[in-house]
């Protein structure tokens, strides 16, 4: 998948250097040594070419990483997360650039994992909604999904997303609307944020020379209202974050009114509002939630050009359910035989630690 922990380590990735370059593996090779893709690889590229962070994508990088690929891409080094990559045989991904010196490490973002979401879909659980408790079924889910039968490890499972005002502000663009700019209004649920949003979007920053797109993200009780099961998949904190790392969106307003009102548009002095091809669902009172922008002559619906939906997300999932929860299973247990490896790798017979100096 891609979703806002991959756009956070490429924001950190960025910082450490002047220009990013981001390899993207094909859905063969992921499929060898992880599992099952949910995005194709086509939309694998699309999708990471759109977060802002990124300056180039390479398509069909291969899986271990060598000293051979940065020289090819002129690259000083290369960027993962700290979390272990491992190869189908259970070898570190990245062991010959870390032995020479060119390999860097930034954070990995606590509460997120495709393990989660894929999770979260399966279960049909809302306590991942906000102001929700989280019920004994989730609790469950979260300490047994994927696990294999050797234990825990530390990145292979399920933490709560904690959101921060600093990791909104390090994901906003902190720019107002300068004269000359056309204000486009979009609203909508924006969840498991996608390649479907993504040619939405861009499609509505073309319709102006000088865009500034505001995306309205709904509560998490009223896209629970409209869309029913257990949506959002993700919740609006982590909605916001997905939104916020698309270079096509400007600003984002978190928990926007349902109904866009006259003092909404006023607010944020909207020149257009946009809505994709998708139902619109009448408000509770039964009203056109977008009537007073058609009023005012200012609504325009975009087509895409992608029948993607999240809908058809989660039906991907539920259709190889056996192959994702077979997939984190093998995952783990290769992270914990590697972590058990370093381990004895660190202490001697005697039981002396040593380190490489």
């Amino acid at each position: 998948m891609v979703h806002y922990g991959h756009s956070n380590q490429l924001r950190q990735a960025r910082a450490m250097g002047d220009y990013l370059i981001v390899g993207v593996h094909t859905d063969e090779e992921i499929s060898k040594h992880k599992g099952p893709p949910v995005f194709t690889q086509e939309e694998r590229y699309k999708m990471v070419q759109a977060i802002k962070w990124v300056d180039e994508v390479v398509p069909a990088a291969p899986y271990v990483t060598t000293l051979e690929t940065l020289d090819k891409y002129n690259c000083d080094f290369c960027v993962h997360g700290n979390d272990i990559t491992l190869t189908v045989d259970g070898r570190d991904t990245y062991e010959e650039v870390k032995q020479a010196g060119r390999y860097r490490e930034c954070k990995r973002t606590q509460g997120v994992s495709t393990t989660d979401l894929v999770g979260r879909m399966l279960l049909v659980t809302k306590a991942h909604h906000s102001s929700q408790e989280m019920s004994s079924e989730y609790r469950e889910y979260a300490d047994s999904f994927g696990k294999c039968p050797g234990g825990r490890n530390p990145w292979t499972g399920v933490s709560q997303f904690l959101q921060t005002s600093q990791k909104i502000i390090q994901f906003a663009s902190g720019k107002e609307p300068q004269p000359g700019e056309t204000v486009i209004y979009v609203a909508g649920a924006f969840d498991l944020f996608h390649i479907g949003h993504v040619d939405f979007l861009e499609k509505v920053h073309r319709l102006a020379d000088r865009p500034y797109i505001i995306a309205g993200l709904h509560f998490d009780q009223e896209v629970n209202h409209y869309k029913g099961k257990n949506y959002p998949i993700m919740n609006l904190h982590e909605r916001t974050l997905s939104v916020l790392a698309c270079r096509y969106v400007s600003e984002v307003v978190i928990g926007a009114p349902y109904a866009v009102t006259a003092e909404l548009l006023s607010h944020f002095k909207v020149d257009l509002v946009c809505h994709g091809k998708t139902e619109i669902v009448p408000d509770r009172d039964g009203s056109d939630p977008y009537q007073e922008p058609k009023r005012r002559g200012i609504f325009c619906q975009i087509d895409s050009g992608n029948d993607l939906t999240t809908d058809l997300i989660v039906q991907r999932i539920i259709k190889n359910r056996l192959e994702y929860e077979a997939r984190n299973q093998k995952k783990e247990a290769k992270e914990l035989a590697f972590l058990e490896a370093m381990r004895r790798q660190e202490v001697q017979p005697s039981g002396e630690k040593y380190g490489n100096f």
